[in-house]
């Protein structure tokens, strides 16, 4: 026979657990992250380009494209780094490359994360898709592989050989849900094992088998039957249930009257280039193009889910790539092959460079931002933006300030989105896949070093120690104007190491322009 509860123990019990979070009247966020996408692949920014993106094209006419936005790096995980924390990536431990297979977690535990804040605010929280910011991952021996090789190194046979020590029986300590995310999944790196889905802290199916060497990627477990080509359909299929899920049910823990905050970082066009077979073909630049227009069949799905679960006039959509493009179809592990280049498209539209480079190519991207009613439709701005700037933009949004130590280069780029202002952004930093750093203050930019401080094989130019571009002029850096403004360049090479020096780039703002 079960006990009379009291009543005022009932009632402060469901006071305590049982009431839905209180109405923010904030709208969700989605937050499309392309991997490997150059801003010259949109056909909305490059009246060139060969390949179809009717679903991002249709982005930028209902919302605004920024015409001058920027990764903080040329390469994947420092611009993961610098978008889930608004700080720089070289601030840490990883000086140049990015993390490779079975590296620890890159945020570290204690930082807030633009998903810690939006769960301080009564946001649920998903991360779906490539995460490639380390686990804590779980060994027969309790060691880690941070111990014998830095984070970053990139060594395959040692990497190979701890490999084999993983428990995957286990949870996956150290990933996103301890990084301010509700949900996860995802398969962390799509060319690196383990190649299998992990969702939240576990893996779905265990990974029995090794990873043929006819298949893409580093050696390492596999999930028999894994389909590169698949990856992408399983993770949109796990978004837009996201998206559509009905608050109260199901696996995503979301809360009536709770907004959303989905984090939807893609594998493509990254390599492996695996388009799904109802792509291939379609577009005019070879794989990589098809893989280009599947990312576009993704937005499209992302739109369809949200007007017909009737959250379309209350989401905030903001598309954009972790850096620019390759221009290669996928046949090699690293470094460029440029064979997109002979369907005369190019990726990198009018600038110099691609994926990894210090110049423009490397890290200046596309960024397209929809929220109906509040940005404004079919608007272009060249205000300088980077992509740290999503952790104060959202602070702006919610009207709440920032800790000192949170979002340390991030500024509030939300009154340039609502229209409301154009704002001299303090200056940008840029870094290359090598480490070689430049800095963006209004028409300028000053590269520290000679050469493309990446995969770009053009021959430097050595009758400087440095370069110094004029882009208003000079958009594909062609005219290096380094000895003849010894004035700037000492100006920015100062800005540059204060900078550095300093543990933060932008003073905490705490406008609340919402």
């Amino acid at each position: 026979m079960l006990k009379k509860i009291p009543l005022v123990i009932l009632i402060f019990y469901c006071l305590s657990n049982c009431q839905p979070p209180r109405e923010t009247g904030h709208p969700n966020i989605i937050y499309i992250l392309a991997d490997d996408l150059g801003y010259g692949d949109l056909s909305c920014l490059n009246p060139d380009s060969k390949i179809a993106t009717p679903n991002l094209d249709l982005l930028a006419d209902q919302g605004m494209t920024f015409t001058d936005a920027h990764s903080p790096s040329s390469v994947c995980s420092p611009t993961r780094y610098g978008i889930l924390t608004g700080r720089y990536a070289w601030r840490t431990e990883l000086k140049k490359s990015v993390l490779w297979a079975w590296d620890g977690p890159l945020i570290e535990p204690n930082r807030k994360t633009v998903g810690a804040l939006l769960q301080e605010n009564g946001y649920s929280t998903a991360c779906i898709g490539k995460w490639h910011l380390g686990w804590a991952w779980p060994t027969e021996d309790g060691a880690s592989i941070n111990e014998n090789l830095p984070i970053g190194q990139h060594d395959v046979d040692l990497r190979y050989e701890f490999g084999k020590k993983v428990d995957f029986s286990v949870p996956i300590p150290g990933g996103p849900t301890t990084r301010g995310f509700d949900y996860y999944f995802g398969d962390d790196v799509p060319n690196f094992p383990p190649y299998a889905f992990i969702e939240n802290d576990r893996l779905v199916d265990q990974p029995l088998m090794e990873k043929p060497r006819t298949m893409f990627g580093s050696p390492g477990p596999m999930v028999e039957g894994w389909q590169l080509d698949q990856v992408l359909p399983e993770l949109t299929k796990k978004a837009v249930e996201y998206i559509k899920a009905e608050p109260g049910t199901g696996i995503f823990q979301k809360k009536i009257g709770q907004p959303f905050f989905l984090y939807f970082p893609l594998t493509a066009p990254h390599t492996p280039i695996a388009p799904a077979l109802e792509f291939q073909g379609k577009s005019q630049a070879g794989a990589y193009g098809d893989y280009v227009q599947e990312v576009d069949w993704v937005v499209g799905q992302v739109f369809k889910a949200l007007k017909e679960s009737g959250q379309e006039q209350n989401t905030l959509v903001i598309f954009t790539s972790d850096n620019g493009s390759p221009a290669r179809d996928g046949t090699k592990m690293s470094g460029p092959v440029n064979s997109v280049l002979q369907y005369n498209h190019h990726p990198s539209y009018i600038f110099r460079g691609m994926k990894a480079d210090i110049w423009e190519g490397g890290h200046r991207v596309p960024f397209l931002a929809r929220w109906p009613n509040h940005i404004p439709a079919g608007v272009t701005t060249d205000n300088l933006i980077c992509l740290t700037d999503l952790m104060a933009t959202l602070a702006g949004l919610l009207n709440v300030s920032l800790p000192q130590n949170a979002g340390e280069d991030s500024h509030n780029m939300l009154p340039v989105m609502l229209g409301k202002k154009n704002t001299d952004r303090l200056p940008v930093v840029h870094h290359s896949i090598q480490g070689m750093f430049a800095i963006r203050q209004g028409p300028w930019k000053f590269i520290e070093g000679i050469g493309s401080g990446g995969w770009s094989s053009e021959i430097a130019d050595s009758t400087t120690p440095g370069q110094l571009y004029h882009l208003e002029n000079d958009p594909g850096e062609q005219n290096n104007v380094y000895q003849s403004h010894p004035g700037i360049v000492l100006e920015m090479q100062i800005l540059l190491d204060t900078f550095r020096h300093e543990n933060q780039s932008v003073k905490i703002e705490s406008e609340g322009s919402h």
